[in-house]
């Protein structure tokens, strides 16, 4: 029986689609602590599936869509499954030029990719809700920060200061900290603009405006948490499946003042933890047809309780079963 907690959280989140407020428990210690919904549907496999399928878009995404494609195999070894994972603004296009059957993407598409989508086929992609996944904010493991609200993040990445900040930050000693921090340069990572990421973290942690010229762009999530390990000072934000023992996910309030949430799952469903977003698969599906029989039984498996709990395993938070059924029913 779906919880009132579940009802709010998909009622809010799933009504249009939009992009959900999410967090996620990231690492395997904690994600041990994350159980898939025992409403959600066991798997059936069916009779007939084989065949090639491509799958082209985010690089948050890429290490979910492996561990989906290996265990989907498994169950159908006449499958052959090719992954690349590049950024989200590699799908659009792959879907349009058929070079791909799956867009993975840790955004919605903008409406200029639906345009062009549509231009194509005459009609509007099919955008399915796979898994949930914060955003995390990464500092090394030996920082002793705990939380930050979005106005000094922005103030931290961003130009224009749209979140409120009076100043510039710079150094981990004006946000208070002392010893060895308090003259230490606050050092920024970040991913490149192909990135759905790099999209939603401008959009949702710099109120839109601009990153600054010392952002270190990097090519993928796991560069990312890498450099944050490595840099004493650092800062950067990735797909909290990406988190390693490096470093350390803080916790987040929305403004200077108020309450800092973990990215736990309690405060996913309950969308107190600012930076969270629901994690998508695109396809190429015509009104009122059934999508070919391969694409649609990957979509099955990876809503169904078995892929759910591959969410689990790579750090990332499984769909509640209202809301896996609500997706299912975009293959009808």
């Amino acid at each position: 029986m779906a919880t009132g907690k579940t009802m709010k959280w998909a009622k809010r989140s799933m009504a249009a689609l939009v992009l959900l407020v999410a967090s996620a428990v990231g690492s395997p210690v904690l994600a041990a602590n994350v159980e898939v919904d025992v409403n959600l549907a066991d798997y059936v496999s069916v009779q007939g599936v084989g065949g090639n399928l491509s799958s082209v878009g985010s690089d948050t995404l890429n290490n979910l869509m492996t561990f989906w494609a290996e265990a989907f195999r498994a169950k159908y070894p006449n499958v052959n499954i090719q992954i690349e994972g590049k950024g989200s603004s590699t799908a659009p296009p792959a879907l349009i030029e058929g070079t791909a059957q799956i867009g993975p993407m840790s955004r919605k598409m903008k409406t200029s990719e639906i345009e062009k989508f549509e231009g194509r086929y005459g009609f509007k992609p099919t955008t399915i809700g796979v898994a949930l996944d914060s955003l995390g904010v990464f500092v090394n493991k030996d920082n002793p920060v705990q939380s930050l609200s979005l106005t000094q993040i922005d103030a931290m990445f961003s130009k224009n200061r749209k979140g409120g900040a009076a100043e510039e930050l710079l150094t981990w000693g004006q946000i208070g900290l002392d010893g060895r921090f308090a003259q230490m340069p606050i050092s920024l990572y970040g991913r490149n603009s192909a990135s759905g990421t790099y999209g939603y973290f401008k959009d949702h942690a710099l109120f839109k405006g601009d990153y600054k010229d010392t952002v270190k762009e990097q090519p993928g999530s796991a560069s990312v948490v890498l450099s944050v390990s490595e840099d004493l000072g650092a800062i950067g934000y990735s797909g909290i499946g990406y988190r390693t023992s490096g470093v350390k996910a803080i916790a987040l309030a929305k403004k200077d003042g108020e309450t800092a949430y973990e990215p736990t799952y309690e405060n996913v469903l309950n969308g107190k933890y600012p930076l969270g977003r629901m994690l998508y698969l695109n396809v190429v599906k015509k009104p009122n047809e059934e999508l070919p029989v391969l694409i649609a039984e990957f979509i099955r498996f990876v809503l169904s309780k078995e892929g759910q709990q591959i969410v689990v395993k790579d750090g990332y938070l499984p769909l509640p079963a209202q809301v896996a059924e609500q997706q299912l029913a975009l293959l009808k």
